[in-house]
């Protein structure tokens, strides 16, 4: 177990923008209340998955909506609290911990503010090793663990208590109701054990994301060029340097869905590519070619201040570089494959590793 402060949310922010390849949210409403939890009640204590005990109560506490609604409608902090003291008195049982259900964006900080304000630990993983834009879409799943029950409340004081069949059809019912909030709320959800979450859940996945953020923060500090720091750190793959020359976006339900057109520079000279994304980026295709496929990480950089871009607050005209990175090995199992694999967002083309599509023994 060690000590989570302020300063170490910063890292944390800034690795969980990169680990939600575009989406999960911007973390900076998150930082802000995660840091402000942390002032009022003290360090957050991090805990590895293997030192809870078995018949540990932990639970996720996540945002869940559309991103670009966030641009407008801010968290209040106290819809969280709700959606955590609604899944106590639901279970009747005191929750021992709680977790991220992805550590992207805005879900890999804000489980600080519950932990900080509960006293009581988070640990040190979540359900994707990224951001994924559907409930079900996590390693949970794959184990067979229910999401629900699943807790909602919204900043103006709407609560809800469901019951699904499975995950998929949690996504649904929360998703259907969350349009209706005006596209954002906080949850609770897949409540589990401490077995099970030794068992399922991605280890070590915050103390990752605080590396990759300490690796660009660090290097500038340093002197040194971020973006290679990234990189190495990453094991990423450069995919593409080039500049935005054309976006589209809407929010359609609680996604935003688009496409991003980069012009080629330096090396990419007289190439394009192609973003497409549904939250998270999804697909890179480079004149026309996959060169990276969900369920590996695509993730966009700005080139001049080396910072991760969300997909709602891409610019045209920006700089950048499309780095490339492994999903967990989870993802990477037939039934993972399955999961999160193109097909699930209407995309025709087939999962294949971002090492064989670019070639990389």
């Amino acid at each position: 177990m060690r000590l989570i402060s302020e300063h170490d949310i910063e890292y944390i922010a800034m690795g969980s923008t990169i680990l939600g390849t575009g989406g999960g949210g911007d973390p900076y409403i998150g930082k802000l209340l995660a840091q402000e939890a942390i002032k009022n009640f003290g360090k957050v204590r991090l805990l590895p998955p293997n030192d809870l005990l078995d018949d540990a109560l932990v639970v996720p506490i996540a945002a869940f909506g559309a991103p670009m609604i966030l641009l407008e409608k801010l968290f209040s902090g106290k819809e969280f609290t709700e959606a955590f003291k609604m899944m106590e008195e639901y279970l009747g049982k005191k929750i021992d911990a709680v977790m991220s259900a992805e550590a992207g964006g805005l879900n890999g900080v804000i489980p600080f503010a519950i932990a900080a304000e509960q006293q009581i630990p988070l640990v040190d993983a979540d359900g994707m090793g990224r951001a994924f834009p559907r409930l079900e879409m996590t390693t949970f799943t794959l184990h067979n663990i229910p999401v629900s029950p699943i807790t909602q409340a919204d900043e103006k004081g709407n609560k809800n208590v469901y019951h699904t069949i499975n995950n998929t059809w949690g996504e649904t019912l929360v998703g259907a109701t969350t349009i209706q909030m005006g596209g954002s709320c906080a949850i609770g959800c897949y409540p589990m054990t401490g077995k099970q979450v030794k068992q399922a859940a991605v280890h070590g996945i915050i103390s990752y994301a605080q590396k990759l953020g300490a690796s660009i923060i660090d290097a500038k500090k340093e002197n040194k060029n971020p973006l290679e720091s990234l990189v190495n750190e990453a094991d990423a793959i450069p995919l593409f340097t080039g500049k935005i020359s054309n976006i589209t976006i809407k929010t359609e339900g609680r996604w935003n869905k688009g496409i991003c057109e980069i012009s080629g520079l330096e090396k990419d000279a007289n190439s394009t590519m192609l973003l497409e994304f549904q939250n998270e980026f999804l697909l890179a295709k480079k004149d026309g070619i996959p060169v990276a496929i969900t369920p590996d990480l695509i993730v966009l950089i700005d080139a001049e201040n080396a910072h991760p871009i969300t997909a709602e607050s891409i610019q045209y005209g920006t700089r950048v570089m499309v780095l490339g990175m492994k999903a967990d090995p989870q993802w990477r199992t037939p039934e993972g494959i399955v999961l999160g694999e193109p097909k699930k967002f209407g995309y025709k083309e087939e999962y294949t590793p971002i090492e064989k599509l670019n070639k990389i023994v």
